[in-house]
């Protein structure tokens, strides 16, 4: 566990020290941020029952029963797959110094852009004491101090995850502090995180429509929304049936309390006679609220609301129905998506190209589940998040998505 001499720190005492900590972190070699990393990786796994003695003791005091616990839980095969992201980060190319849009100008200046840390990144989170780990690997892997608030409801798993972080700096000679957990689990405090204009230089937010509100409100450093996840898959009139009812299996059951199951699917009438009937039968566990048109096939099926294609359900529900055409499908993941990713199921090359091109997400999906929407599963190592905002960053944040940029010019006496 974290532990403080004294008395508890303030929020501006643990700022101040993860602030001094951060350009030692940008400065370390390579060689030394890999070196932690596979630290850490040896360190969750070499303690894993304390890690889950932690975390059991979050549960014990944790009363809700639906997705959020399951964010909250610990496993085995959860810190295996902890340590497992950080070894996959640790082997990613080095984001820092990559040099891009290299030229010579007429007269001689050299001019060049090369990636550079963000310096102090500061990450707000429900639940899930696995990101605590993820984020900490990416962030030190690029080159940056991590200032974490997690939830007061998973205080204990956080900082025993924190404690083998800040060993593993200090074993390679890094300040401890660069990585760092907000002590005050208040709700006050997490107002002031999100106002330390003198500490952070980036804030990402990972959470449900409160926390994104709160952030909208509250934030006075510059943010990345890592907003709500209201996927939709559509399944065209050319699918393969077969495949896009694996597809909607794994979109919607695999792991119904993430960001990027599907909500809602959307089914051409020309197969919906046969479609629906042959999924609710395919995936008893799932509730289906769909219009009229999916009632009258699926009997099971109850009425949906407008606010059910609204909503992100974080649950064995699924919002369904069905359209007319291609057109229509898009208009209704126009009206409802929250720009997280979308899915169509079609063996049309027009059709597919067409969702490509026109469907405003940051991911979109041909023929695949929105469940690899997903920065491990992208090749990224893992991710501090998943931006539905277009700027600085969409989509899953890997390591190249926290650095910034700084303008390098080399000259040989040059005036202007």
């Amino acid at each position: 566990m974290v532990s403080y001499a004294g008395s508890m720190p303030t929020l501006i005492e643990q700022g101040d020290a993860i602030k001094a900590a951060a350009p030692a972190v940008a400065a370390a070699s390579n060689a030394s941020r890999v070196a932690v990393l596979r630290d850490v990786a040896q360190a969750l796994r070499a303690n894993e029952d304390a890690l889950l003695a932690a975390n059991a003791r979050d549960l014990d005091a944790y009363v809700d029963q639906g997705a959020g616990r399951d964010r909250l839980t610990l496993t085995s095969a959860r810190i295996a797959g902890m340590a497992q992201a950080l070894e996959e980060i640790a082997d990613q190319p080095d984001p820092l110094g990559e040099i891009l849009d290299a030229d010579v100008r007429p007269n001689g200046l050299r001019v060049e852009k090369m990636r550079t840390p963000l310096g102090v990144i500061g990450v707000v989170y429900e639940n899930r004491p696995n990101v605590t780990s993820d984020v900490a690997g990416l962030c030190v892997r690029s080159g940056n101090a991590a200032f974490l608030r997690g939830s007061s409801s998973a205080q204990r798993s956080n900082e025993a995850i924190v404690a083998l972080w800040r060993d593993a700096l200090d074993r390679h000679g890094l300040p401890s502090a660069a990585v760092t957990l907000v002590a005050d689990t208040s709700h006050e405090a997490v107002v002031s995180f999100m106002q330390l204009t003198d500490v952070l230089d980036c804030l990402i937010p990972r959470g449900g429509p409160s926390l994104i509100a709160a952030m909208r409100e509250h934030a006075r450093v510059p943010y990345v929304l890592d907003g709500d996840g209201n996927c939709h898959v559509y399944v065209d009139a050319a699918a393969n049936l077969t495949m896009a009812e694996s597809i909607v299996i794994n979109a919607k059951t695999s792991r119904p309390g993430v960001c990027n199951a599907a909500e809602t699917l959307l089914v051409h009438a020309d197969v919906a006679g046969q479609f629906l009937p042959q999924l609710a039968s395919a995936m008893p566990q799932v509730a289906l609220r769909g219009d009229a048109a999916t009632c009258a096939l699926v009997p099971s099926a109850s009425l949906a609301t407008e606010a059910d294609y609204e909503q992100e359900f974080l649950d064995l529900i699924l919002a369904v129905k069905v359209v007319a055409s291609l057109d229509e499908a898009m208009a209704h993941v126009a009206r409802f998506g929250t720009g997280h990713s979308e899915a169509i199921i079609t063996d049309n090359e027009v059709a597919a190209t067409t969702w490509v091109q026109r469907v405003d997400a940051a991911a979109v999906v041909v023929n695949a589940s929105t469940r690899f929407i997903d920065g491990g599963e992208l090749g990224l190592g893992g991710e501090v998040g998943i931006s539905t905002q277009k700027l600085h960053a969409r989509g899953p944040m890997g390591l190249k998505a926290l650095t910034s940029l700084k303008w390098v010019v080399r000259g040989e006496g040059q005036v202007r």
